[in-house]
């Protein structure tokens, strides 16, 4: 029952107990139950930031297609920051790849959104499906044309 107040009141002091109890071997003492959940959080936060880390490349990579006059530098700059930020999470999490094809579909879904916000043009300016492979969005010299 400590295990859970714990948890409920101070989830930093929590984790502490828990990492001494796991390092002490006492596992008839730790909090399986919210270990588990935490865990299962840790792995859909690190999804999510795929999903998220993809949108904001996609929404850049569509202002960069369909407002060429407003590209500089700090389009792709920014472009260019997501695609290492995106290499060095897949690194970090070579499992992820198999989430691939659903996080790729997701974050071109709320790009489309977001760059219609940024843009000022309208959603359906956009393709409905993501048009390029994650190869091409993550090849540094790849920069989407009108066409």
């Amino acid at each position: 029952m400590m295990n859970q107040s714990l948890y409920n009141t101070d989830f930093y002091g929590w984790v502490n107990r828990q990492t001494e109890l796991l390092r002490a071997g006492n596992l008839v003492a730790i909090d399986i139950e919210n270990i588990v959940e935490e865990i299962e959080d840790m792995g859909k936060s690190l999804k999510r930031e795929l999903e998220s880390r993809l949108k904001i490349l996609f929404v850049h990579l569509l202002k960069w297609q369909y407002q060429p006059s407003h590209r500089g530098n700090r389009w792709r700059y920014s472009i260019e920051e997501q695609r290492a930020e995106l290499e060095d999470h897949m690194k970090d999490n070579p499992s992820l790849s198999s989430k691939l094809p659903e996080a790729l579909e997701r974050g071109y879904r709320y790009a489309i959104n977001g760059a219609a916000k940024e843009t000022g043009l309208s959603k359906d300016t956009f393709p409905a499906e993501c048009p390029w492979s994650f190869e091409q969005i993550m090849d540094n010299g790849f920069f989407p044309e009108i066409g």
